[in-house]
């Protein structure tokens, strides 16, 4: 099988902004964040959080379940994104042929909600037993399938906060491979202690909303929630006659192998990454309409990836941004919930705000956009870079 173009026709997405692709667009253009204090996630940090605010017993009756789902905090994400991403790509599942059709999620906490409220009563409680396995982080991607109905071919990544952009590459080159003719690819993460403590113990976590690329920023957010698209070979798309949204035109996955948890200092990988996706493309730098960055907030990676930035577009920096203090870090669903924005910034033709910049770091000196701006916008580079150097950049376009 020749493959086409590889086409975006579908997405879903729920973050701390809301349930709905229009919520999230809503408050991006007026520039509204989900960040607040953790009011479902039991810790004793008053830390800020990016979190949705419903809880599992609400998401599973949102999901048409009246019963118990047994499904994780991140399953239920997940399963919420994936079906509406599958409602606007107008695909039934049990309507197309499996052996076409793949499934990739992403996850880097699994089911770690469950294992934290329920570790010390399993050996008490025979009846908790059934949360044993949801730690596996494959065990989501199991749920959310059976869910759907999905009986095709599926997989779980967890390459720390570039995931789920890893699952959006990996879906393109199955389609540009000819193996598969669409495909549901995403991520999902819940908040919980392991990862709020993990990294407050690493001193990455800021105690205010946070800052990307600003001259104070002390670290991140953390936040919850999921994303998936779906992928489609554009010859199977035009047979249907789906409406595509935009364009995976290319993506490249680097690793600088430089240190488990920091950034190299000029961002080589974060380079190579971005240099690699956009000549993938036939894209060159200059043509670059906007940059959504990986933007953590924290010290070195906003330097570093700074620096990045400024090796490859040199002068002629692009627009760029980081919508991370609009959710928080989402983790494993950041690449695919950036990827969505990504997507609302062409289709809207707007620029998102980078959140609470108030002054330029010393070096590299550069200011992000700082309001929702109307600008044509026809390729945009998305950023997902993580721990251990995972590092992967998307090219996402208008189709012509």
């Amino acid at each position: 099988m020749k493959a086409g173009e590889v086409w975006v026709t579908g997405m879903g997405i729920v973050t701390a902004l809301g349930l709905t692709l229009q919520e999230h667009l809503e408050r991006l253009k007026a520039g509204q964040s989900g960040i607040g204090p953790p009011r479902i996630l039991r810790t004793r940090h008053t830390l800020p959080v990016g979190e949705v605010p419903h809880n599992d017993a609400a998401l599973t009756r949102m999901l048409g379940s009246e019963g118990p789902l047994f499904f994780v905090r991140t399953a239920l994400l997940g399963t919420w994104a994936a079906r509406q991403a599958l409602q606007q790509a107008g695909i039934h599942l049990q309507d197309v042929d499996p052996a076409t059709t793949g499934f990739i999620s992403s996850t880097t906490v699994g089911g770690m909600t469950a294992t934290e409220e329920y570790f010390y009563r399993y050996e008490k409680e025979e009846a908790l037993h059934v949360w044993i396995d949801k730690l596996d982080c494959g065990d989501s991607t199991r749920d959310i399938a059976c869910y759907l109905g999905h009986q095709g071919f599926s997989t779980t990544l967890s390459t720390a906060c570039s995931s789920s952009a890893n699952a959006i590459m990996l879906g393109a080159r199955l389609i540009k491979a000819g193996r598969l003719k669409r495909v549901l690819c995403g991520g999902a993460d819940a908040l919980c202690r392991f990862t709020l403590n993990g990294f407050h113990s690493l001193m990455l976590t800021e105690k205010v909303p946070c800052r990307p690329f600003d001259k104070h920023r002390q670290g991140l957010n953390l936040g919850e929630g999921a994303a998936f698209l779906v992928l489609e070979d554009s010859r199977e798309a035009e047979r249907r006659g789906a409406q595509p949204l935009a364009r995976v035109a290319g993506y490249a996955n680097t690793n600088d192998a430089f240190h488990q948890t920091a950034s190299s200092p000029e961002g080589e990988a974060a380079y190579e990454a971005m240099k690699q996706a956009l000549a993938m493309a036939g894209i060159p730098p200059e043509k670059v309409s906007y940059v959504n960055t990986h933007g953590t907030g924290t010290p070195n990676n906003d330097e570093s990836e700074g620096r990045a930035l400024c090796r490859l577009f040199g002068q002629n920096l692009p627009p760029f941004s980081s919508t991370k203090p609009f959710t928080g870090h989402t983790l494993a669903a950041a690449g695919a919930v950036e990827a969505v924005f990504s997507i609302l910034a062409i289709q809207e033709g707007q620029l998102w705000p980078n959140l609470n910049f108030t002054e330029p770091m010393d070096d590299p000196s550069i200011v992000p956009v700082l309001k929702t701006t109307s600008a044509p916008v026809r390729t945009v580079v998305s950023n997902s870079f993580g721990f251990g150097g995972n590092n992967t950049s998307l090219v996402i376009t208008a189709v012509s």
